[in-house]
């Protein structure tokens, strides 16, 4: 059995947990200056030691003197004339009435002290929730109303006391004869506050036993006719994966607890677990069809370029957990009434400062999607970057890797590749075979011709060449040889396949020529020799 002294402070810090504010007991909080208009002098308002400065504290205060029974203290949060025992009275009653009845939304209370300002025309009056009974709803309303010298304070309104005492008869009827109102309430002075606890956790514990019982029992009925249906795949370990388990607990326990009467601050507590478990279920469920997506996604991907593809897949992936992780929690900081603008604004600014730092590393990040989804270079292509050339390695998020001829690897950042002048080799539709034979002087005009005809009829006849772009002409009087333009196109498979067809060409214009009678041309210069005498040239000598 806990002790009285125990059971105030656990409350003390429980209240601190739901109101998210500084204030452990009810005595010590301190109103918040409203903003003054302009021109005016700033002039703090009066403290008030019950805090009852804004909705939120006096809400708080005055379930916090009802619990422990001090209710001289919580008819100072009524808007009454009566008082002394009468004052006394009532304060119960409507603790009794917001204790059984009230929803539990007290972190969504405003704590400033002009209120919530819901509704524009009623400026000084606040709603903090709605009580059922069963002549109608009854609304439960704070009021600003002027103390004078102690300032304006936030008092529960006269019409709703007056409703008060009708519903305090119907729930002291209802809750006559009920099992869980007498096992709660015949300890009440020692033991309620573990009764209550324990009756939360053993249903929760139950209910999500209950649900893993449901998932296998749907999983070994489902699995049959998945097989039948699905022949290649198989099928899913868990019909019911535990973020749908934990909604269906959270569903299935308010319904139950709705039914029990529990007092406000246990149903808080549990209205706080279900909102935080609520919001993580669905992040979860998000993530979990993120993973699914991207599973879909690369299962489509063609072997070639898969890796980088797979990478950038991999990055958006996670960059939509973020996103979906980071709105989960701005939902669940609005449902506890905490505004997230000033958080928002410091990440604003230090994303600025991040981009800013990681320009470069952007840039090529950016680069290597564009690379990725034009195609501009995939993996296995022949390329020449600047004074680079080789073949593509490796497509990365950050840089691209090329195998040079030195077998090296060289990492060329994407950005750099995307803002240069890219020679893509191995994508060629077609080869060009273009070379000079060249004739020595002393050739003739019939050997000149054969020549010609011979390498002509020659690339006509092999089926690698493509017959309308053959050229062969007689080109130029050379400086020591007699020119013949080669000019076709070969097509080839690669580059390798390119090499062994020029190679078998080559060959076949050399037997030309050697079949002509003529030879190739050799560079040569002449040596002149002057006389001794004549001061003449005597002759010239050749010199190869």
């Amino acid at each position: 059995m806990f002790s009285a002294t125990a059971r105030r402070w656990a409350f003390f810090a429980l209240a601190l947990v739901w109101s998210g504010t500084a204030q452990a007991q009810p005595r010590e909080v301190v109103a918040q200056p409203s903003t003054p208009p302009a021109g005016a002098a700033q002039v703090e308002p009066p403290k008030d030691p019950l805090g009852r400065t804004t909705p939120r504290g006096t809400v708080l205060g005055f379930l916090s003197y009802g619990r422990k029974g001090e209710d001289g203290l919580g008819s100072q949060f009524l808007d009454t004339p009566l008082k002394g025992a009468a004052a006394g009275d009532l304060a119960h009653q409507l603790f009794v009435v917001l204790d059984a009845r009230l929803y539990a939304r007290l972190t969504q209370l405003s704590d400033s002290p002009e209120g919530s300002r819901a509704n524009p025309l009623e400026l000084d009056r606040d709603v903090v929730g709605t009580v059922t009974g069963a002549t109608g709803d009854v609304s439960i309303v704070v009021e600003r109303v002027d103390r004078g010298q102690a300032g304006r304070l936030w008092l529960f309104s006269r019409d709703t006391l007056d409703a008060i005492p009708a519903l305090y008869e119907e729930i002291v009827e209802t809750r006559q004869g009920s099992l869980w109102h007498r096992m709660v309430t015949g300890t009440r002075l020692e033991g309620a506050w573990l009764v209550e606890w324990l009756s939360v956790l053993l249903g929760l514990v139950t209910l999500y036993l209950a649900t893993v019982l449901v998932n296998r029992a749907l999983a070994a009925g489902i699995r049959p006719v998945w097989r039948r249906l699905f022949k290649k795949t198989d099928p899913p370990r868990e019909t019911l994966p535990v973020p749908v388990r934990l909604l269906v607990v959270v569903w299935l326990g308010r319904k139950l607890f709705a039914l029990m009467a529990l007092p406000i601050f246990v149903r808080q507590i549990w209205s706080n677990a279900a909102t935080v478990v609520t919001a993580a279920s669905i992040v979860w469920i998000l993530i979990l069809v993120n993973g699914e997506i991207e599973q879909y996604i690369r299962g489509r991907f063609h072997p070639t370029g898969a890796g980088a593809k797979t990478s950038l897949l991999r990055l958006a992936r996670r960059a939509a957990d973020a996103l979906v992780i980071f709105g989960g929690l701005l939902a669940v900081l609005r449902l506890f009434a905490v505004d997230p603008t000033p958080a928002l604004a410091g990440l604003g600014v230090g994303g600025i400062a991040v981009a800013l730092a990681a320009q470069r590393t952007l840039e090529n990040v950016i680069a290597g999607a564009s690379l990725v989804f034009d195609q501009a270079v995939r993996v296995g292509d022949a390329l020449k970057v600047g004074d680079v050339r080789g073949t593509v390695d490796e497509i990365g998020l950050r840089s691209t890797r090329i195998r040079t001829l030195d077998r090296t690897i060289v990492s060329i950042p994407n950005g750099q590749i995307a803002n240069a002048t890219l020679e893509t080799l191995s994508v060629r539709d077609k080869f060009w075979f273009n070379h000079t034979v060249s004739l020595r002087y002393g050739t003739t005009s019939d050997q000149l011709r054969f020549v010609i005809d011979g390498i002509r009829r020659s690339l006509y006849a092999q089926s690698f060449v493509e017959a309308e772009t053959v050229r062969v002409r007689f080109l130029r009087l050379g400086a020591f040889s007699l020119d013949v333009d080669v000019f076709a196109y070969f097509l080839a498979r690669d580059w390798p396949h390119f090499l062994e067809l020029q190679e078998e060409m080559l060959f076949a214009v050399t037997g030309i020529v050697e079949r002509s009678g003529t030879a190739l041309a050799i560079p040569s210069q002449m040596t002149y020799l002057k006389g001794a005498s004549q001061g003449v040239p005597a002759g010239l000598t050749p010199e190869p």
